[in-house]
């Protein structure tokens, strides 16, 4: 049975108000201060709040978010797990991230938030075992170089509650890994933007299960039921269920606009629909999937190939570390896939097996033109993403644009 995404759409601002009387106690304000308070809350979209968003590819903006977006992305999914008091998150990326998100519900139910001023994998786990860390947010490769760190499988992960993976797509051979060492409850994923959140969650019930019609390892998570998400095609028509397109939404927790950037603003909001600029999925059970960025799609002989199937395909090799796909010119099919990959510690990598592996997982079309081995890890932005185009760049030196024709 097709689900109708629209239909999961409900009134969130009557949530948020629920929690929010919970919160601030608005029953015990007399009816003038109570009108006022919601007034500032829900019906005062100049009252915002600037947050500086920024990607690899995207120069730092300054989102708009109102005070009922901002308090929607505090108290959604805050309580599961419950944060009791005494229970402590770990921060191992900027609080101006992600990580942020998970700041004041920790400090509001009497937690203690943990701050390190860099990542290093072995520091971390030991701070996390040290510490009895119960909360973190993390990128998938954050998660990964913990996988890999030397003494993460001897230590004790009980107290870990919540490890919140987001912010990026993360491959089946990490998250499948960090289940073996870190225990199959504690793993949640979600997906969202600094211009809309939370679009999608789940916990390990929901991505650790096998749902007919669903690949949920594979997904970034079950549509939120306030949130109204669409696919949608270049002309900015919605599609089908099943058909790979744009990501737009529709949710209390997004931008009203760039600020002072009404060109900027245009291009990713339509018809108070948020352009994501992801490319994605939904399968008729709810699922999410998070196929690419509509910016780093390689056209191949006139095929479509998303990098991200290439390096979920190129991270099952058991010597490969790290992984990153992108296009790069090639005078027979305008562009074709290079894999620059990063052996495990004494582990050698080659050249061929890699190219053979995608062919055999997704069809010899799919595979990659060009594989890069170095021993260097990949190149990240400041919040743990991998930086695709510095390393794409230098193949296209001397060329117009970063696309091309066969």
């Amino acid at each position: 049975m097709e689900l109708e995404m629209r239909g999961l759409a409900m009134d969130h601002n009557e949530v948020v108000r629920q929690k929010l009387t919970e919160k601030y106690l608005l029953n015990e304000l007399e009816s003038e201060q109570r009108d006022e308070f919601e007034e500032h809350y829900f019906e005062c979209p100049e009252c915002a709040l600037d947050i500086r968003a920024g990607s690899e590819f995207v120069e730092s903006s300054k989102v708009i978010l109102g005070h009922l977006a901002e308090e929607v992305t505090r108290v959604d999914g805050v309580d599961d797990p419950p944060v009791e008091p005494g229970d402590k998150c770990l921060h191992l990326g900027p609080i101006s991230h992600g990580s942020g998100y998970l700041f004041v519900p920790i400090w509001v139910w009497g937690g203690c938030n943990v701050m390190l001023d860099r990542f290093e994998a072995s520091a971390a786990v030991e701070i996390m075992e040290r510490e009895r860390i119960g909360y973190l947010f993390a990128v998938p490769t954050v998660v990964n170089a913990m996988n890999h760190e030397p003494t993460v499988r001897r230590r004790d992960w009980s107290k870990l509650k919540c490890m919140l993976i987001a912010a990026a797509p993360i491959s089946e051979a990490t998250a499948l890994t960090a289940r073996e060492i870190f225990g199959e409850s504690c793993l949640h994923q979600g997906y969202g933007q600094t211009e809309a959140l939370l679009l999608s969650f789940m916990g390990p019930r929901q991505w650790f299960t096998q749902v007919e019609g669903s690949n949920p390892l594979r997904s970034c998570g079950l549509v939120m039921p306030w949130a109204e998400l669409e696919i949608w095609d270049e002309q900015n028509r919605p599609l089908p269920l099943g058909q790979p397109g744009q990501i737009v939404a529709r949710v209390d927790g997004q931008m009203t606009g760039f600020w002072n950037d009404p060109e900027g603003t245009r291009e990713r909001m339509v018809d108070g629909w948020v352009l994501t600029g992801d490319i994605g999925m939904i399968d008729k059970n709810g699922y999410l999937y998070l196929l690419d960025r509509a910016a780093d799609m390689i056209i191949s002989g006139g095929y479509n190939i998303w990098p991200m199937e290439l390096e979920n395909a190129i991270a099952t090799h058991p010597a490969v570390m790290e992984v990153a796909v992108f296009g790069i010119p090639d005078p027979r099919w305008g562009e074709t896939p290079c894999a620059v990959v990063v052996p495990k510690s004494g582990r050698t990598i080659d050249v061929a097996e890699v190219v053979q592996l995608c062919a055999e997982q997704l069809g010899s079309y799919k595979k990659p033109g060009r594989v890069v081995v170095r021993d260097e890890p990949l190149p990240k932005t400041p919040v743990g993403k991998i930086k695709r185009r510095e390393l794409r760049e230098p193949f296209w030196a001397g060329h117009m644009r970063r696309v091309a024709g066969s």
